[in-house]
C-alpha cells in the first residue's frame, strides 16, 4: 500500500469509527467509496523507477500497476472496510477531494448507496513533484522561516508550502442517519463544478469557472450568496489565486461571509485539501468557531472580503462554503449547513 493510500485508510477508519459504524452494522454492498488524489502513488513509483534503473526490469515489483494509480486509495479503503458499493477515484488536481465529496453526494441522491465514504489523500514525499512545483514558481521562497512562509491573502505572500495527508468524511442520507440514531455534524446541501477551459496553471483572470461552480452549488442547496456565513477558501497564497478567488466570493456572496484559508497551517495538500478543509468546515459549523488564517499580518488591499486573521473567531454560522481550484482549470464548491 502506497503512502497516500495508507493515509486514506487511516482517515477512513477514523471517520467510520466517529460515525459509530463498522462492517458488522452496515450492508457493505450499500457502502460507496470515493477518494480523490492529484498524484496517486508517487513515492512507490519513484522507488521502483530507481530499481528499474539500477537493477533492471526483472527486479521491478509487480505491484507497480496496483499501488501507483490514483485508484489505489479507493481500492485500499474498500478492502479495509468491506465496502462493496460503487467506488471511484477522482483526479482533478487540487480540486480532487472536493469533487470526490460532490460525487458521493450525487450517489446518495441517486439511491446508489446508503453510506458514502469520501474525501481526498495525497503524499508529496517525492522529489520530482516538489521540483516540478518549484519550477512552476508556485512555492514560497521563504526558506529562513518555513512556518511563516505560506501567507494566504497577505500583501507579502509569494506562494504555498506543500503538505500531505488525508481527509475523509462519512456521508449518508438524513433519513438513514436518523434511523440509526447517529449524531449529525452538518448537512452537505449543495455541490457545483465547472472548468476554466483556457486555464492550466493560473485561474482565469475573471474567475468565471469558480463563479459558475459556486453559483451552481448554492442553487443546488436552494440558497443564495447572502445566506453564506463562512467560506473556507482554496487560499493557496499565490498572488493570482487569492485575488481571483476573493473577487469571486465578493461577487457571489457580498461582504457578509467570514473567509479563512487553513493552508497556512496544513500546507497545500493538493488532492487531499478538499477533504481536509471540508472536515474543518464541518467543525466550524459544529463549534461555531472560524479558524484563523495563520501568518496574515497585512491584508492585500486588493482582497475585497473579510478574512479572519490572528486568532479563531466565534460566530453564528448556519451555512459554510468550501471552494477549490485545481491546475487544469478544475473548480468545485460545496455548501454545508448546520445540523
Amino acid at each position: 500500500m502506497d503512502r497516500f493510500a495508507q493515509m486514506a485508510v487511516v482517515a477512513a477508519r477514523e471517520a467510520v469509527a466517529a460515525a459509530g459504524l463498522n462492517r458488522d452494522v452496515w450492508d457493505g454492498n450499500r457502502v460507496a467509496v470515493v477518494i480523490g488524489s492529484g498524484h496517486g502513488g508517487l513515492p512507490f513509483y519513484d522507488e521502483q523507477a530507481a530499481v528499474l534503473g539500477e537493477r533492471g526490469p526483472r527486479r521491478v515489483s509487480p505491484k507497480v500497476g496496483l499501488l501507483t494509480p490514483v485508484s489505489g486509495a479507493a481500492d485500499s479503503v474498500c478492502r479495509d472496510l468491506g465496502a462493496g458499493g460503487p467506488s471511484f477515484a477522482v483526479s482533478t488536481a487540487c480540486a480532487s477531494g472536493t469533487h470526490a465529496l460532490g460525487t458521493a453526494l450525487q450517489l446518495l441522491r441517486a439511491g446508489a448507496c446508503d453510506i458514502a465514504i469520501a474525501g481526498g489523500a495525497e503524499s508529496v514525499a517525492n522529489r520530482l513533484l516538489v521540483a516540478g512545483a518549484n519550477q512552476l514558481k508556485a512555492l514560497s521562497t521563504r526558506r529562513d522561516d518555513p512556518a511563516a512562509a505560506c501567507r494566504p491573502f497577505d500583501a507579502d505572500r509569494d506562494g504555498f508550502v506543500l503538505g500531505e495527508g488525508a481527509g475523509v468524511l462519512v456521508l449518508e442520507s438524513l433519513e438513514h442517519a436518523r434511523a440509526r440514531g447517529a449524531t449529525v455534524l452538518a448537512q452537505l446541501a449543495g455541490y457545483g463544478a465547472a472548468t476554466d477551459a483556457d486555464a492550466t496553471v493560473a485561474p482565469a483572470p475573471d474567475g468565471a469557472g469558480l463563479e459558475r461552480a459556486l453559483r451552481a452549488a448554492l442553487a443546488d442547496a436552494g440558497l443564495d450568496g447572502a445566506d453564506v456565513d463562512h467560506v473556507n477558501a482554496h487560499g493557496t497564497a499565490t498572488v493570482v489565486n487569492d485575488l481571483v478567488e476573493s473577487a469571486v466570493i465578493a461577487r457571489v456572496c457580498g461582504q457578509g461571509p467570514l473567509v479563512t484559508s487553513t493552508k497556512a497551517m496544513t500546507g497545500h495538500t493538493l488532492g487531499a485539501s478538499g477533504g481536509i478543509e471540508t472536515a474543518l468546515s464541518v467543525l466550524a459549523l459544529r463549534d461555531q468557531l472560524i479558524p484563523a488564517t495563520a501568518n496574515l499580518t497585512s491584508l492585500d488591499p486588493g482582497i475585497r472580503v473579510e478574512v479572519v486573521a490572528k486568532e479563531a473567531r466565534p460566530a453564528r454560522l448556519d451555512c459554510a462554503v468550501k471552494t477549490s481550484m485545481g491546475f487544469g482549470g478544475f473548480t468545485a464548491a460545496l455548501v454545508l449547513t448546520r445540523a
